[in-house]
């Protein structure tokens, strides 16, 4: 089944066409991050504009370079929620132009339900169940991955994502957007250990994660370091930064991979590209035994190869959307 996939809920065009939901026939993306760049984060009505401009054009170059016409494509899938609603609005309303035109499903797909399913194209033998933690810049979770379509949250952040402070803090070192590749780049050679940042426990919900504090933190020593001119070492604060972030999130993880004892571990999201991240999630999993699996850094970040992927198994499941399909800015996993 060859699925043609339009991403639109952020700052990147993508469009993709997936084989079985597993084989990658074709991904392109059209990146708006030096436009947002100027601004330090992303401005919702220019992307919503520059995705009008740009979604036709790559959905042809997402059918050309598969190597096939518009009447080979089985169903049409698309991202609908959650993420910035007129970004969505001009995927969704394009997805069913082409569905309709062409007579062909339409198949609705959750935006962290696509980061999740990016593992099953880096890792074709990885089946549910699995734990899965999925860190952006809008969303980190623990999920219990039961099936390809039956998700629940065992834990979630109170607050700011962690893709979010990272944005935030290096948009305030003047290190580039998103923050996430600047500050780990920034980190190599760095003492993770040279600087003291918090982290939050949440009473009575061990699995929930908390980062608006650490963000201050983080903030509030980069100011008094320009106020008083004390001379900030960089590389070490931003890894005492990315192993506060670690710290949080592992053994998080890891706790709710012991409590459901599937025995694999998954990780989703562009803040999974984190080197120190990955090393500490790769270091818990050899001494636990759980399987690590790992999305490939080109699937880290939105595309919509991940979405045809999920929208595989979405199809599969009976999904399907009627001409009325709307675009939500906030939308619980669980639901789909």
């Amino acid at each position: 089944m060859k699925i043609l996939a339009i991403e639109s809920s952020c700052d990147e065009t993508a469009a993709a066409v997936v084989e079985n939901g597993r084989t990658v026939l074709s991904s392109c993306v059209a990146s708006q991050i030096e436009m947002h760049t100027i601004y330090g984060g992303v401005v919702p009505e220019i992307a919503s504009r520059k995705h009008v401009e740009a979604v036709t054009a790559l959905a042809e170059q997402a059918l050309a370079q598969a190597g096939l016409s518009q009447r080979e494509i089985d169903a049409i899938a698309v991202t609908y929620a959650p993420g910035l609603i007129g970004a969505l609005l001009v995927g969704v309303n394009f997805a069913k132009g082409v569905a309709l035109a062409l007579d062909l499903p339409l198949i609705p797909v959750h935006h962290v339900r696509g980061h999740i399913a990016a593992n099953y194209i880096t890792h074709p033998d990885l089946e549910p169940p699995f734990v899965c933690l999925c860190v952006s810049g809008g969303t980190s979770a623990i999920v219990d991955v039961q099936t390809y379509t039956r998700m629940k949250i065992l834990g979630s952040t109170r607050d700011d994502a962690a893709g979010e402070c990272f944005d935030k803090v290096a948009r305030v070192l003047g290190i580039g957007y998103p923050g996430g590749g600047p500050m780990d780049r920034l980190s190599e050679g760095g003492d993770f250990s040279k600087y003291t940042l918090p982290q939050a426990h949440v009473q009575g919900a061990e699995l929930d994660l908390s980062f608006s504090g650490l963000k201050t933190a983080a903030l509030n020593l980069i100011h008094h370091a320009q106020q008083t001119g004390e001379a900030l070492d960089l590389p070490s604060f931003a890894a005492s930064f990315g192993q506060a972030v670690s710290d949080s999130l592992v053994p998080r993880t890891m706790q709710a991979a012991k409590l459901l004892g599937y025995g694999k571990i998954a990780v989703a999201g562009g803040v999974a590209a984190n080197r120190r991240i990955r090393q500490d999630l790769q270091a818990a999993c050899a001494r636990s035994g759980d399987v690590l699996y790992l999305p490939e850094l080109g699937l880290c970040g939105d595309n919509a190869a991940m979405i045809g992927a999920q929208g595989y198994y979405e199809f599969l499941d009976g999904k399907r959307a009627g001409w009325d399909l709307n675009a939500y800015a906030t939308r619980d996993i669980s639901a789909g």
